[in-house]
């Protein structure tokens, strides 16, 4: 499994962040795996954790809603497996040590949260499995992004990072999306895949922050945004956003090409009409010296091109020409 595009290859990685939008229900995870395989994306991702080891005990409320939001093992290799067989890649977020060696077993792409971006004991042993890992960059500034590049060249040498830029509010005001984050840290981390998480209402700074350049876009996705009064299904995409992001964000992709610099194919038939040619600027004797005044410069370019006048100047007619005839070095005697 591999997260970096490579050069051949300008494919968005787009990833439909379930999370916890099923609230512990599995056919509801299923409908929207397979809704999401409807929509085109090309990644399912969830959130897994043992409850003691992610929320205090002391915070009744948290822990009863993610107490009835939990999977088991049993069902999260169920659900990887439906997602694999509609081609789609499965992963979901550790919240705890523990649920990090199980993931392990079950999927080949990581992903830590922004709210662990700082924990390490957990970053530690994802990074000891050696697979492409994906890291949420939300409540951070860059120099903790240079120690986390720092720590992962370290205990994962060669092994693949991305960095999503990420703002963690839920939801995120457009005004504090701070999309040109994904530049500065494409700029500052030319060896790591940048990509966006986004967390504003609607589709459209899901959309250009691909313009920006991200490779992996993850877009929490909900069937209905009144679901429940869970905050996430709010700000989350329903089977038609979905659908007409990932539509948007192909398109991009079609308007954004390789980024190479080169004639287009479409450019073919247009270079002849629109270069310029060598011509007379007035008529002319055989017999006659060519000099600066005597040229000027037309459209079609199928003759003598813009650059070529040191090849003409100073030499003498070997025929008569008029005026807008372009220049060629048969017009010339021989030197």
């Amino acid at each position: 499994m591999k997260i970096k595009t490579h050069d051949t290859d300008r494919r968005i990685f787009i990833v439909a962040e379930v999370g916890n939008n099923h609230e512990g229900d599995f056919e509801v995870a299923c409908k929207l795996i397979r809704e999401a395989h409807k929509a085109g994306v090309d990644a399912v991702k969830f959130q897994s954790y043992e409850v003691a080891h992610y929320i205090t005990s002391s915070d009744k409320e948290r822990t009863e809603r993610l107490s009835r939001f939990h999977f088991g093992y049993e069902s999260l290799y169920k659900l990887k497996a439906l997602a694999d067989s509609l081609g789609l890649v499965f992963f979901s977020t550790p919240f705890d040590i523990n649920t990090a060696i199980f993931l392990n077993q079950i999927q080949h792409l990581f992903k830590i949260s922004s709210g662990d971006n700082n924990f390490l004991p957990l970053i530690n042993v994802v990074a000891g499995f050696r697979k492409p890992t994906i890291i949420s960059t939300g409540l951070t500034q860059m120099d903790s992004l240079r120690a986390l590049r720092g720590l992962w060249r370290e205990l994962s040498a060669g092994t693949e990072l991305a960095f999503l830029h990420c703002v963690s509010s839920y939801p995120t005001p457009a005004n504090e999306a701070n999309l040109l984050c994904i530049k500065t840290i494409a700029s500052e981390f030319p060896d790591v895949t940048v990509g966006y998480s986004d967390h504003t209402e609607g589709i459209e700074a899901a959309t250009y922050s691909a313009a920006l350049g991200a490779r992996i876009i993850e877009k929490h996705f909900t069937l209905d945004k009144n679901f429940s009064d869970f905050r996430d299904h709010k700000l989350s995409a329903d089977p038609r956003e979905l659908l007409q992001l990932t539509r948007n964000i192909r398109n991009v992709e079609k308007f954004l090409g390789d980024g190479v610099k080169r004639l287009q194919p479409c450019e073919s038939e247009a270079v002849k009409g629109a270069r310029r040619s060598i011509a007379y600027a007035c008529n002319l004797d055989s017999g006659a010296t060519l000099t600066s005044r005597d040229i000027t410069w037309v459209r079609p370019g199928v003759g003598s091109p813009p650059g070529d006048e040191h090849k003409f100047l100073d030499r003498i007619l070997c025929r008569a020409v008029k005026k807008g005839e372009l220049v060629y070095p048969h017009d010339f005697m021989q030197i």
